[in-house]
């Protein structure tokens, strides 16, 4: 089974944020992405507009609507009512959410789904009124996430960042990978679909999706435009599409 390849827009946009110019392109190279084989394009928007602007989201829409309706576009964030606002106006593809609070620097924790449930019941219901597919960002905990598929969700987001973490102790990688494998396998036989993402790379992306064949999509953004800086966007997205398995690497997609 091919892992479907979801770039994540925001660090490309922070990188722009830095000045007070129009580059780096946030829909430039999303275009590019996606004319590169990319399943789908990932934003965050935040309440502070660190990265990812409210105006971004829309832009993006409009850019995938003229040549790119066969793609996939994910929006994440914590749902509240400015979120909720925006991915019901776009309803997109597919809505994660994600339990960050507004003061934190990036995701790094998964859902306490006992502790949320009503409240992500409600969310996950006016979402899917929508049609929009719900994803939950969840840790690599066997025994919490299938509460998931209670509260409303369609997928669960793995949180790999403890296993990206690890890059240089390859002995506490296997353990987390190990975890990762557990609550994979939990959540598939309870019915979820499987996203991951945090802190994966070129050297540990294949790994994954080795001990993860049934995994529907990785979301990854940090690494990837790391990459870009040495390959290209372009370059960048074929060696990830590589790396999960993508079959069609190097054909003509469009």
């Amino acid at each position: 089974m091919t892992c479907k390849l979801s770039v994540n827009l925001n660090a490309i946009a922070m990188l722009r944020n830095r000045r007070d110019l129009p580059w780096p392109s946030v829909t430039e190279l999303g275009r590019i992405a996606l004319e590169a084989g990319a399943y789908g394009l990932t934003v965050h928007p935040r309440p502070d507009e660190r990265h990812i602007r409210k105006a971004d989201v829309f832009e993006v829409q409009e850019m995938m609507k003229r040549g790119f309706m066969d793609r996939e576009f994910n929006i994440e964030g914590y749902p509240d009512e400015r979120f909720m606002a925006i991915v019901e106006e776009v309803c997109p593809t597919q809505v994660t959410l994600v339990p960050d609070d507004p003061s934190q620097d990036t995701s790094d924790h998964g859902w306490d789904f006992a502790a949320n449930m009503k409240m992500l019941k409600g969310v996950s219901a006016r979402l899917k009124a929508k049609g929009m597919r719900v994803a939950m960002f969840a840790d690599a905990d066997a025994s919490t996430v299938v509460l998931a598929k209670e509260a409303g969700a369609d997928r669960v987001e793995l949180y790999t960042g403890p296993y990206g973490a690890c890059y240089d102790d390859p002995a506490q990688q296997a353990v987390e990978m190990e975890k990762l494998v557990s609550a994979g396998m939990m959540a598939t036989q309870a019915g979820l679909g499987l996203n991951a993402g945090h802190d994966l790379t070129l050297d540990n992306l294949m790994q994954l999706t080795f001990g993860l064949p049934f995994l529907d999509e990785v979301s990854i953004g940090h690494c990837i435009t790391a990459d870009a800086l040495k390959y290209g966007m372009a370059g960048a997205v074929e060696k990830y599409r590589a790396a999960c398995g993508d079959p069609l690497v190097g054909a003509a997609v469009r």
